[in-house]
């Protein structure tokens, strides 16, 4: 089994590296922006897929990344992995529905609560203490999901007719819109920004770029957060007006 995943601070990345070594394979993971993860969909015949919950929702990036390679996904097994800061009802179930369309078996799917990383809001914000007691719970319970795997019983969390009804009455029909096309709303202060070009590094829609040694956003953000908790002087937003906290999963390992 090998690991695709799209991560934005390293949340979803780590849970799926700690299944695959649970799970006693080798640890194999494969970004969606990269080109490479198109090729690891082809060879491989098992995959952990992962990504995180965006409004009880697939964030675009991942969307796009199943439909354009749908064709490659038939007859592979799946096993999904949903991260999120709360709650989601059926975060592996949107990403299994899609996937069984194009002719994948869905193994199991996972629902694993992680820290939170919108840094320019002040909902769920939490101490560096209980974001490590959450990192632990979702260490054990990723133990736990591979070793049922093993076994042969998987875990379906999220994948049922209860959970899809949870989804949509919980966020999904509220803010459907949120994640059917990318953003536009990402915000740089001109004043803040040192033209650093972290950012536009980090990025995997390739949404920034540096003019006249500052950083510009564009209209095609997938709301990872990954440059508004990188970078160096708090210069970027998008759902607040200011950052309160960054994070990244580093912090609380």
């Amino acid at each position: 089994m090998i690991g695709i995943y799209f991560s934005g601070t390293g949340n979803t990345k780590f849970c799926v590296e700690r299944f695959l070594q649970y799970y006693g394979d080798t640890i194999d993971v494969f970004p969606v922006e990269e080109e490479r993860a198109v090729t690891a969909l082809c060879d491989a015949t098992e995959i952990l897929f992962g990504y995180p919950v965006y409004y009880s929702n697939l964030p675009k990036i991942v969307r796009d990344f199943i439909t354009k390679n749908s064709s490659l996904f038939a007859g592979k097994k799946i096993y999904i992995i949903a991260t999120m800061g709360l709650f989601s009802g059926d975060g592996a179930g949107c990403g299994a529905r899609l996937m069984r369309r194009c002719h994948a078996e869905i193994l199991g799917g996972l629902h694993v609560k992680m820290p939170d990383c919108i840094s320019d809001e002040k909902a769920l914000k939490r101490t560096s203490e209980q974001n490590r007691k959450i990192i632990q719970d979702a260490d054990k319970k990723l133990k736990d999901a591979a070793e049922s795997l093993k076994a042969g019983k998987p875990v379906r969390e999220g994948l049922g007719l209860g959970s899809h009804a949870a989804g949509l009455l919980g966020q999904r029909l509220w803010f459907y819109t949120k994640t059917q096309k990318y953003s536009s709303r990402l915000k740089i202060d001109p004043g803040k920004c040192i033209g650093c070009g972290k950012c536009m590094s980090l990025c995997p829609m390739e949404n920034i770029t540096i003019r006249e040694q500052k950083a510009l956003p564009h209209a095609k953000c997938t709301m990872c957060y990954r440059c508004v908790n990188r970078c160096p002087v708090q210069a970027i937003t998008l759902l607040g007006k200011r950052v309160y906290e960054q994070s990244s999963v580093e912090k609380y390992l």
